[in-house]
């Protein structure tokens, strides 16, 4: 007897929201506000998306409908390095005061990759999540659009992300910044270079402007004593490593983040230089390693898991209360002086002074 073929049905990928934003000429977001019915579109827009609907026999995923009616108790977190000391302390801030309140985290880590970034928040949006904290990589924020449309609450965290309709919890980068060259300046250095991160990163323009107020009584920026670089230990590597290269060298440094300190240490080790006799070393944000180097390492110093802390209880707030205009609260840094700078036997400089227009309390 023969045996009988099965047959093998193609299967077809399933219709999405992307294909119906397509053939009806929209956005996503348009596609999610007439499904939601969390925004008012216009008639003819609404009709336009929902005749592209049954042509493509689409149907809203319940998982979807769940994320835009909040019905869960999940939060969704997108972190750009969780490897960071920094964002690890973030996270637990977030963990405790959002566990407290009843809610799980779901983690993504989109490894300063935008586009891994924005496929994180797309797989994010089939989850039923209550709200979303991220930070973002400083790429395009338009897959958060969607989030914001249909009324999800979103909170940024460390890094600004202008444009959306989310509460901000930063640190004061600027004054961090300028606290930190004032320091060198007043040990007598003047040749002080800067490893900065990309621009397109709202931390990494603050911290440059804290640099160049400081340096601006002292006739301002040297060019070639500012590398910018990514925010990873390689970064500032290979960042030192160009300054060191230079015929007239810089005597300080001040590195705009942890993991750039690091590779800024590498390269200084590697040429043979001390700290601070070769060249003095400033870092923003304290680590708990810093204080076992040798020397110890002076530091502008962020609040992390406060940032956390504040970040949850924002989230929270306006999930019980939708309509709140959207808040910015800037937390202090401190500059924490140790020997890496040459002034060994001095003590912690006083916060950072908010004023109101800087800050926001949370309520």
């Amino acid at each position: 007897m023969k045996k009988r073929r099965k047959s093998r049905k193609s299967v077809k990928p399933p219709i999405t929201i992307r294909d119906v934003a397509q053939l009806a000429k929209v956005s996503t977001a348009t596609v999610s506000r007439v499904f939601s019915g969390a925004a008012e579109v216009r008639k003819e827009l609404s009709e336009r998306v929902r005749r592209a609907a049954q042509a493509l026999s689409y149907r809203p995923n319940p998982m979807a409908r769940s994320l835009r009616t909040r019905t869960t108790r999940v939060i969704g977190v997108v972190v750009p390095d969780i490897e960071n000391p920094f964002f690890t302390s973030v996270t637990g801030g977030l963990e405790e005061v959002l566990r407290g309140a009843g809610y799980s985290l779901l983690l993504a880590n989109s490894g300063e990759d935008p586009e891994r970034e924005r496929r994180n928040v797309e797989a994010l949006r089939g989850e039923a999540i209550a709200g979303l904290i991220f930070t973002p990589s400083g790429g395009d924020l338009s897959p958060y659009q969607a989030f914001a449309a249909a009324g999800v609450p979103l909170v940024a965290v460390s890094r600004a992300a202008p444009g959306l309709d989310a509460d901000t919890v930063t640190v004061t980068n600027r004054e961090g910044a300028r606290q930190a060259v004032e320091h060198l300046l007043s040990l007598g250095h003047r040749r002080i270079g800067m490893i900065g991160g990309p621009l397109s990163i709202s931390t990494a323009a603050e911290r440059l402007r804290g640099y160049e107020q400081a340096l601006a009584r002292h006739g301002g920026v040297s060019p070639e004593l500012v590398e910018y670089a990514g925010f990873r230990q390689a970064g500032g590597y290979a960042a030192m490593k160009k300054l060191l290269a230079l015929p007239k060298p810089p005597t300080a440094v001040f590195t705009a983040s942890n993991l750039m300190t690091l590779g800024a240490l590498q390269a200084i080790h590697e040429a043979g230089l001390k700290i601070p006799a070769g060249i003095a070393v400033v870092g923003f944000d304290d680590m708990p390693w810093a204080v076992s180097l040798q020397p110890p390492l002076t530091v502008v110093a962020q609040p992390a898991f406060e940032v956390g802390v504040t970040a949850g209880r924002l989230l929270i707030e306006r999930l019980k209360e939708p309509g709140l205009a959207a808040r910015h609260v800037e937390l202090p840094a401190r500059l924490i002086v140790r020997a890496s700078s040459g002034a060994a036997g001095k003590s912690r400089a006083r916060p950072p002074r908010r004023t109101q227009a800087e800050a926001v309390p949370c309520r």
